[in-house]
């Protein structure tokens, strides 16, 4: 989908623009920030890694979950820089990768690796239609955006398992879905944390992936990493640092301030179990 084409009204999922505005605060300042391979979520420490390390090791789990190595094609959906699509086609075999996102800047930067086993488009999952079924689905970090606030439960429920029906639809016959997504705890709801920086997103309870998922999924697994979201964002708010003056030269003070408080506040959120970091596989029922 393209950045003027706007989203049909009775969707359920925030806005292209209002993800947009978040990952598109620009390339150069995202650099400042994250590993040399542009990761923007969670990572998997192993013992005292550095971050580009325990990014890789996340990148392996979803490809080992999903049993994407040797495929001939799979679909990452919310896709960021690419870094999942360079490991599936550099170290892991796949033939071709395809990535969808709604962030240009995040498209070029893909574009610019000029692989041809790597397709990047500027689409929203709803609006792919494959000509052939994956053999494998990755999502990092998309899940998070796949409602908009104020839902009714049940509203909100449904919305999720039509982008199971979708997965459903779009994977081979036994294929596996690994899926990575911040998630409320039970005990309490933190939506203030995340209001400002994704105006219009909300996050699935714990259960909801899995109850979302019955009928078309099996879940293979599930675990929750939340010390390593802790762990993740304390390093970025680092390199944030380090870097602040090369950041506010890019955006501004105020919003290189407002990104910092957000990496702080979600770092206690994580560290006091307040949110889950929550990574799931599922294998296709038919």
């Amino acid at each position: 989908m393209s950045e003027k084409q706007a989203r049909p009204t009775d969707r359920t999922g925030a806005s292209p623009e209002a993800i947009m505005s978040h990952y598109d605060m620009g390339n150069d300042f995202f650099r400042l920030v994250l590993d040399p391979e542009m990761i923007y979520s969670c990572a998997l420490f192993k013992g005292d890694d550095d971050l580009i390390t325990a990014q890789f090791h996340k990148l392996d789990h979803h490809i080992e979950a999903s049993g994407a190595a040797g495929t001939a094609r799979v679909l990452d959906i919310g896709c960021g820089w690419g870094a999942m699509l360079r490991r599936l086609v550099d170290r892991a075999g796949v033939s071709h990768a395809v990535g969808l996102t709604l962030s240009p800047s995040q498209a070029r930067w893909i574009r610019e690796y000029d692989n041809p086993k790597i397709e990047v488009l500027e689409q929203d999952w709803r609006d792919h239609r494959p000509e052939r079924r994956y053999d494998a689905i990755i999502s990092v970090g998309a899940f998070e955006h796949f409602v908009q606030k104020g839902l009714d439960p049940k509203v909100k429920l449904d919305a999720y398992r039509e982008f199971f029906a979708y997965c459903d639809q779009v994977l081979a016959i036994g294929g596996r879905l690994s899926l990575q997504t911040i998630a409320y705890s039970e005990r309490t709801k933190v939506q203030p944390l995340l209001d400002k920086t994704f105006p219009d997103s909300d996050l699935p309870l714990e259960w909801e992936p899995i109850a979302a998922a019955e009928g078309t999924f099996s879940l293979i697994a599930a675990r929750n990493d939340a010390d390593h979201y802790y762990r993740t964002l304390v390093l970025w708010e680092q390199n944030l640092l380090a870097n602040y003056d090369k950041a506010v030269a890019l955006v501004g003070k105020a919003r290189t301030d407002e990104f910092r408080r957000y990496l702080r506040m979600s770092s206690v959120g994580f560290r006091a179990g307040m949110v889950s970091l929550m990574r799931y596989s599922f294998r296709k029922k038919y």
